[in-house]
């Protein structure tokens, strides 16, 4: 086995204190006290070496580990993958490495990745949250761990969040689909009491109620998350029934948009001749389907950038206070929502 470099053996070989190589290898060099040319040579010498500084002990000694905790609902999902590439990305540009978690939509999950990240000292944490992880955010508060939400917050809970405005996004997302012509439209979002779920029913219901859409035939329909496949297919032959003739469809995420789209095929309904659609988030699945989807466009590169500032800010100055961005999502008008009438 190889042995490992040492300071001493970069000091030996540069003819220098062992102080003082620790002193430029941890970028504290100042012209005042080691010049310009020793400083390269000792990391000159330090790469031919392939010198692996102790990260252990350089924690000891900073308190710090230079790792962040990310805590998502599914690394399986594109949304989530592309966030945590984006904040791991970011983080690295300032030298910190990201371990990631799934939390599965599962608050007791999210419980186990936290005390386990917690143990594994991390410097902060990035937290899409799951339904009723309240108190988790309460506790990492009172414990004065610095943490950033993502995607989903909790608005009676003060804190630092970036997400966007579901409601509008909604809003807006359903409104092309009146514009299009369609008067009967249904709604697949999950069955969750999580903020940012509630907004986008929100925004769909009123953008119905605004323009006069307002029906006895209640439309929303909730899927379960541990049950989406099936789920979907039920309310969609619901919504399909010609009682309920839904002439047009809002999938609240990509993972119900994908399910739904799979079921629609296999009814042999055409979008958006006999159905049309808009989707929440993009998926690469959508480049396959015949017909280009309508969706929501998540700003996930501003996401992301912003939820690793907003951390490092919290973890340089203990005295931060909370801030939050509110971002906006851009529709993308495509075919599956059909054209003006």
């Amino acid at each position: 086995m190889k042995k490992k470099v040492s300071l001493k053996d970069i000091a030996q070989q540069a003819g220098v204190s062992i102080a003082l190589v620790s002193y430029v290898l941890n970028n504290k060099e100042k012209e005042s006290r080691v010049g310009k040319e020793m400083a390269a040579k000792i990391r000159q010498i330090a790469q031919e070496l392939d010198y692996q500084p102790n990260q252990i002990a350089k924690s000891l000694k900073s308190g710090k580990t230079h790792t962040i905790g990310l805590i998502v609902a599914d690394i399986s999902n594109p949304f989530f993958a592309t966030l945590a590439r984006i904040i791991e990305d970011e983080a690295k540009k300032s030298h910190y490495t990201v371990i990631f978690g799934s939390s599965d939509e599962k608050a007791d999950k999210a419980w186990d990745l936290i005390h386990v990240l917690i143990n594994r000292q991390v410097d902060g944490f990035i937290l899409a949250p799951s339904e009723a992880a309240e108190e988790q955010v309460r506790y990492l508060k009172k414990q004065h761990i610095p943490f950033v939400l993502i995607d989903r917050y909790f608005p009676e809970i003060p804190g630092s969040f970036v997400a966007i405005d579901n409601f509008r996004a909604a809003y807006d997302a359903c409104t092309q689909l009146i514009r299009t012509g369609h008067t009967r439209i249904g709604m697949l979002a999950y069955r969750t009491k999580l903020f940012h779920m509630q907004e986008r029913i929100r925004g769909y219901r009123e953008a119905l109620h605004d323009h006069g859409l307002n029906s006895a035939i209640d439309r929303l329909k909730e899927a379960r998350y541990t049950h989406v496949q099936d789920d979907v297919a039920t309310l969609i032959n619901e919504l399909t029934a010609p009682e309920i003739a839904t002439d047009a469809l809002f999938f609240a995420t990509n993972t119900l948009a994908i399910n739904g789209l799979k079921h629609i095929n296999r009814l042999r309904l055409l979008v958006p001749t006999d159905l049309a659609i808009v989707s929440f988030d993009e998926g690469e699945a959508f480049d396959f389907y015949y017909c280009p989807l309508t969706y929501v466009q998540q700003p996930v590169a501003e996401m992301g950038k912003g939820a690793v500032q907003l951390l490092l800010e919290m973890m340089t100055n203990k005295n931060a206070s909370a801030r939050s961005a509110l971002l906006d999502a851009q529709l993308i008008v495509r075919q599956s929502c059909g054209t003006h009438a």
